[in-house]
C-alpha cells in the first residue's frame, strides 16, 4: 500500500481508502458480518483511511466502523460527514446556511458521530453538501473554529455536490477548508480543470469519490443488468442508461489489453492526478477490498493513455431523474 499526504493537514493516508456508504445500507440486502470482515481485511491490506457519514444508514455505517476501530489504538484516519438539517441532497440553490448547517445542529451531529465511532476526536469532519453562496458567511466559519478549538475534529472538509466541482472555489480561499471530496473518474474529469489546481495551490487535500461511476466503470453493467430490491442503483441506471454506459465502457476496452480489469484502470486513472490524496471506492466484502487495495502498487497510467482518455469524458448527471 502506498500513502500520500492529505493536503497540508499533516495527516498521512492510504491512497486507496474505504468508502463506507455501502455497509450502511441502500445497496440491496445488508450483510453486517461481511461488512465487519471487509473492514478488518482493509486494515490488514494497509488501508488507513475510512470515509463514512452520519447519514449512511442513520449512523449504522459509523457504528460498524466503531466496532472495529473504536477505542483501539489502530492507526486509522476516519472521515465522516454532517448531513444537511433540511435533508436535501444536493444543496438546493436558494437554501440558506441557517437551515442547512446551523451551529448547534452541527455540534450535536458531531457528538453523535463520535459516540457512534467510539472516538473522542474525528480526523476529518465534512459538510455533506455545500453551496458556495455560503462561503463568505461568518456562521460556518465560527462553527468550524469551535469544532477545532474544542478538540472534536482535526480537520474540516466539504463534500461537494454531484458533478459541481467548482462549487467550492470561494470556500477554499477562506483557508478554513482542509479537504474536499469530489466525484472524479474517467467519465467526469471536470475537477482537473479548476478545482484540482486550486487545491494544489492552497494545500487542500482531495478525497475522490465515485471513481467507478457507481459500478458503471467496472464493466459489469450491461443492458440486461438488474438490481436487488433496495439497491438505489436501480434509479441511477434507469431506462436507457444501462445501454449508454455499456456502449461507453466497450469503447474503453483498450485499457484492459494488458490484462488489467476496467475497474483497476479506472482506479489508476484517479490516482494518476497529483492533486489526489486518496480515492474511496465502496467496499462491502473482503474480496472487493483485496481487489481494490492491490491497485496501490505505485503504477500510474501513462501520459499517453491519460491524453487518450480525455476523449472519453462524458458529462451528465445520472443522480437526477431527468
Amino acid at each position: 500500500m502506498h500513502y500520500r499526504q492529505l493536503g497540508k493537514t499533516g495527516i498521512r493516508v492510504s491512497e486507496i481508502g474505504f468508502g463506507a456508504w455501502g455497509i450502511g445500507g441502500g445497496w440491496g440486502e445488508r450483510d453486517d458480518t461481511a461488512a465487519l470482515a471487509a473492514l478488518e481485511r482493509a486494515l490488514e491490506e494497509g488501508i488507513t483511511f475510512i470515509d463514512t457519514a452520519l447519514g449512511y444508514g442513520e449512523g449504522h455505517s459509523e457504528r460498524l466502523i466503531g466496532q472495529v476501530v473504536g477505542g483501539s489504538d489502530r492507526e486509522v484516519v476516519i472521515a465522516t460527514k454532517v448531513p444537511p438539517k433540511n435533508r436535501l441532497w444536493p444543496a438546493r440553490k436558494g437554501t440558506t446556511l441557517a437551515e442547512t448547517f446551523p451551529k448547534d445542529y452541527v455540534l450535536a451531529c458531531t457528538d453523535q458521530s463520535l459516540q457512534n465511532l467510539g472516538k473522542e476526536q474525528v480526523d476529518v469532519l465534512q459538510f455533506h453538501v455545500w453551496d458556495d453562496a455560503w462561503a463568505h458567511e461568518a456562521a460556518w466559519r465560527e462553527t468550524v473554529e469551535e469544532l477545532k478549538r474544542s478538540g472534536r475534529i482535526r480537520a474540516f472538509g466539504l463534500s461537494l455536490n454531484d458533478h459541481e466541482p467548482e462549487n467550492a472555489l470561494a470556500a477554499l480561499e477562506t483557508g478554513l477548508v482542509d479537504t474536499v471530496q469530489v466525484i472524479y473518474n474517467i467519465f467526469d474529469q471536470t475537477p482537473a480543470e479548476r478545482l484540482f489546481p486550486a487545491c494544489e495551490r492552497l494545500g487542500v487535500g482531495v478525497i475522490v469519490r465515485v471513481p467507478l461511476d457507481e459500478g458503471g466503470l467496472t464493466g459489469a453493467i450491461t443492458p440486461e443488468t438488474t438490481f436487488e430490491e433496495g439497491d438505489w442503483r436501480a434509479s441511477y441506471f434507469a431506462g436507457e442508461r444501462k445501454a449508454q454506459v455499456y456502449e461507453r465502457t466497450q469503447a474503453l476496452a483498450f485499457l484492459t489489453e494488458d490484462g488489467a480489469t476496467l475497474a483497476e484502470a479506472a482506479l489508476r486513472f484517479t490516482l494518476s492526478h497529483p492533486a489526489v490524496s486518496t480515492v474511496i471506492p465502496g467496499m462491502r466484502s473482503p474480496a472487493r477490498v483485496a481487489q481494490n487495495a492491490a491497485v496501490s502498487d505505485g503504477r500510474l497510467l501513462s501520459p499517453e493513455v491519460l491524453a487518450r482518455l480525455k476523449d472519453h469524458a462524458w458529462p451528465r448527471n445520472f443522480y437526477r431523474a431527468d
